[in-house]
């Protein structure tokens, strides 16, 4: 996704990227408190000939065992990094004034996308970005600098850049899923069915995912109990025992389809059946690498 940096026009495709990784310190506490899900791999059907263009065509694929995160990383977990590395993330380091050339250096000033919703009796024009640039927005300010994680430790990390959640799967002993294995991992054994449950979005009602509910990007009813990020595992998890493998935050996969991108997938709590259906397992989205957004996060493999 490509966003303007501060109403100017400037694309964040050129958005500081990583200066320097730390060592790779593999934290034995880590990998204890981190619960994994062990998966056999095997045959599957991967993509989807009822979606998007990109999703298609369904094709058949092998998946080698791994291990999996069972939920997003955490606030918690990614704070852990950054005390024992010292690791600063994209969104918090200057622009590069090389990748916004011509543009006011007084605009190059550390900070991140954060979506900014409507009002509800607004009528959308098409030039209008739901998406604002805001100064000091990074992993411990996702909204700005007048937001906290305090009371979201047990909340999905946001704000990360693609160079971001590789640095701290690195730290961990890990890597970042490819899109092929993260699709295994959210279909959980019912291969070819349209979400990770089944083919019903809300069977006998129950919403078993955090997404938007309502008209995007004017009005969120929060029927699933959430208007923004959910603390992981707020949802039952998939046949496999892993969560949040629809909504609730894009996660980042290793797999690049062109220079500079990287394909996210499970949608997030911004996704609604009137604008953006990509909760599903087949579903992905291309996301410049170099860009941390409040909706984007990550899990691990091993």
């Amino acid at each position: 996704m490509f966003v303007s940096l501060l109403g100017s026009g400037l694309s964040l495709a050129g958005c500081a990227s990583h200066s320097g990784r730390p060592e790779q310190l593999i934290s034995e506490q880590v990998l204890t408190e981190t619960k994994m899900v062990h998966l056999q791999g095997g045959p599957f059907r991967m993509g989807s000939d009822d979606g998007y263009p990109d999703e298609r065509p369904v094709r058949e694929i092998t998946a080698t065992p791994i291990w999996i995160d069972r939920t997003e990383v955490t606030n918690r977990q990614f704070a852990a990094f950054v005390k024992a590395t010292g690791y600063i993330t994209a969104a918090e380091r200057t622009p590069d004034p090389a990748h916004y050339p011509g543009i006011d250096a007084a605009l190059l000033v550390p900070g991140a996308p954060v979506f900014s919703p409507l009002d509800p009796g607004s009528v959308v024009p098409s030039d209008i970005s739901i998406w604002k640039y805001v100064p000091g927005a990074c992993w411990r300010h996702p909204e700005g600098p007048d937001s906290t994680i305090e009371n979201r430790l047990d909340h999905p990390v946001v704000q990360v850049s693609y160079a971001d959640a590789e640095a701290y799967a690195r730290w961990a002993g890990k890597r970042l899923p490819t899109e092929e294995e993260w699709e295994f991992a959210a279909r959980g054994g019912l291969s070819g069915r349209t979400y990770c449950w089944g083919d019903e979005f809300t069977p006998d009602g129950i919403h078993l995912a955090n997404t938007w509910q309502g008209i995007f990007p004017l009005s969120n009813s929060g029927a699933d109990g959430f208007l923004a990020a959910a603390p992981v595992g707020s949802f039952p998890p998939n046949g496999y025992g892993l969560f949040d493998m629809a909504g609730n935050v894009w996660e980042w996969t290793s797999t690049s389809p062109g220079p500079g991108i990287r394909i996210t997938k499970g949608g997030s709590f911004l996704c609604s059946p009137s604008y953006c259906a990509r909760y599903r397992p087949a579903a992905r989205m291309p996301g410049d690498e170099r860009t941390a957004t409040n909706h984007t996060g990550f899990r691990c493999v091993k």
